[in-house]
């Protein structure tokens, strides 16, 4: 077995992972949607999971954002929580339910992925990761696993990774946040199941579709909620969403980024920001100066902000001194520029600035700064550090990436 396939199995193929991704994108668009929650379809959906968990209908709580949701929460939903299984409810009391429908439906897609894999073989080359959907496809790959790429993978970082994750990060209270649902940003693994289910890569028992139907439908109506035995506490979607494509990605993913305000905000005014997918303190968008950034210990927050200022007016601002410059042997017609810079905290350093070897989606070629040691002092032989090299061995470099 060679792992390729007949030109009319990739047809096949192709068109079903062409409906895949207009699927993907719908539950994209239900991840990053800004409209008001639909409150009705919510609390209809939630009531079904209370009654499919044996529980009474509960008392709903609307909020505007999780940080609000948070503070409305009973005292006995506060309290450290032991975790049963994939999933567990924010209560003492057993709901077997969430545990189970979870632990299901992880082993149906596991299952899909294990009987599709036996068709893969040695020699396709590089992962679906690396390849774009169609090319993964006529390399041989089973549509599986480009589904794991075109969508869980995807929806994951941009609904989990770049959209949940760094509002529980703002939120700062995982023991409480780490208990709740995520409504519309759940969209990333129902996604993952219900587009196998509608392009035939997958089945599914009546019953569990059924679930799954209640878990879609309340992630396609409202943003986070918390489950308590006698009170759901649910929260608004954000007001608005701010993101970007994420560069050099090939599977739709996208990246939190706003250059002027929060790149998401609740209508109560929370929000987190976000330069180009990093979660930065809100001065690094509204008012970044040097001062701010030689008191940042973040290497990743002082990145975000010099690059926002912009690197000839930082270096200008800052007065650093340049030590050496010379042209960059592993990028043609780009140099390389070494300076002092006095980051405030811990004496002198170096920063190495470069040009990225690879385009962003716009066409340019991002400037970015390396630390180095100070005791560097050839431009050449800072970057060859960076890479684990010696200067001569970077200079003897085809091209860098």
């Amino acid at each position: 077995m060679t792992g390729r396939t007949t030109p009319r199995a990739t047809k096949i193929a192709s068109e079903r992972l062409r409906r895949a991704i207009e699927i993907r994108d719908e539950w994209l668009g239900h991840g990053l949607s800004v409209d008001p929650a639909d409150r009705a379809a919510a609390e209809a959906a939630i009531t079904e999971l209370y009654r499919l968990a044996g529980q009474r209908p509960p008392r709903f709580v609307w909020v505007d954002s999780p940080r609000a949701g948070l503070a409305r929460l009973p005292d006995d939903q506060r309290r450290p929580l032991r975790l049963r299984g994939v999933s567990a409810p924010p209560r003492g009391a057993d709901w077997p339910f969430f545990s189970r429908l979870a632990t299901e439906m992880s082993a149906l897609r596991n299952l899909g992925r294990r009987i599709d894999r036996l068709m893969w073989a040695p020699g396709m080359g590089w992962t679906p990761a690396a390849m774009t959907p169609q090319e993964a496809l006529e390399a041989g790959w089973p549509l599986a696993h480009v589904l794991d790429e075109v969508v869980e993978k995807s929806l994951g970082y941009t609904l989990r990774d770049q959209l949940a994750t760094p509002l529980r990060t703002e939120l700062d209270a995982p023991d409480i946040a780490g208990r709740t649902w995520y409504g519309q940003h759940d969209a990333h693994w129902i996604a993952d199941i219900d587009v196998r289910l509608r392009v035939g890569a997958l089945r599914m028992g009546a019953v569990q579709e059924r679930h799954l139907d209640v878990w879609a439908a309340v992630a396609r109506s409202c943003g986070w909620w918390w489950s308590g035995e006698d009170v759901c506490v649910v929260s608004e979607r954000p007001a608005t969403v701010r993101t970007e494509p994420l560069p050099g990605g090939l599977h739709g993913q996208r990246r939190l980024h706003c250059e002027d305000g929060p790149a998401v905000r609740f209508r109560d005014g929370w929000g987190v920001y976000s330069w180009h997918g990093t979660l930065v303190p809100s001065w690094v968008v509204t008012d970044p100066t040097v001062e701010r950034i030689h008191r940042e210990n973040n290497v990743e927050v002082r990145r975000s902000a010099i690059e926002h200022i912009g690197w000839d007016a930082y270096i200008e601002q800052a007065g650093l001194r340049l030590v050496a410059e010379t042209a960059d042997p592993g990028n043609p017609g780009c140099d390389l520029q070494l300076y002092d810079v006095p980051w405030g905290f811990g004496g002198t350093t170096r920063v190495l600035l470069a040009v990225n070897g690879s385009v962003e989606r716009d066409g340019h070629r991002r400037r970015y700064g390396l630390g180095v040691p100070a005791g560097i002092d050839d431009p050449v032989a800072a970057v060859g550090w960076s890479y684990g090299l010696t200067g001569a061995q970077y200079a003897r470099l085809a091209r860098r990436t």
